[in-house]
């Protein structure tokens, strides 16, 4: 009986997955697609839309939670390599699904000195096919979208390693400068 219980559990468990990945493929973005626009705040309550950053690059990164190993490693990666970045034209913002509280210790602990937005009802995430949303608990997935100038997905970005991602942004945009 147990063992009957398990495996009907275990049947449900995968058939639900199996039509979240399922139904999120028909709804992905793809390179050319206008951007989702958004409005959201930033960790100090300073509305953001997307729409300020017309005219300019915009490295849109989507990360699961703040001040974790891999959250923390991107987002020094992202400080560090700012200047490069900026000097080929482009901003780089932030989003989680995390408060602007938690953004702003983070921010400070870290001296990052771009916006992190928050997103907290997932709403944009989701617009970006970029929200695991287990019904309870809703996380941000660690992908990123270079948006170009006329406000189009130049590159999406869905398998990110957090170590190399700012200088992977860095060479794509030097390759699309040249």
């Amino acid at each position: 009986m147990m063992l009957k219980l398990f495996f009907y559990a275990a049947i449900l468990i995968l058939a639900f997955f199996g039509y979240r990945h399922y139904s999120n493929l028909s709804h992905s973005l793809k390179i050319g697609d206008t951007a989702p626009s958004f409005t959201l705040k930033d960790a100090e309550g300073k509305t953001h839309h997307l729409s300020d950053y017309a005219g300019h690059y915009v490295v849109l990164y989507f990360y699961p939670k703040d001040d974790t190993p891999g959250c923390t490693k991107e987002a020094c990666e992202f400080r560090d390599d700012l200047p490069k970045l900026e000097k080929l034209g482009a901003k780089v913002v932030g989003i989680s699904v995390d408060d602007g509280r938690s953004h702003a210790e983070f921010a400070k602990k870290y001296h990052l000195p771009f916006p992190l937005l928050s997103d907290e009802n997932g709403n944009v995430a989701k617009s970006y096919n970029a929200l695991t949303n287990l019904g309870f608990i809703k996380i941000a997935k660690r992908y990123t979208f270079l948006i170009n100038p006329a406000g189009k997905l130049e590159k999406i970005y869905l398998s990110v390693d957090t170590s190399k991602h700012s200088q992977e942004i860095i060479d794509d945009l030097t390759k699309l400068k040249s």
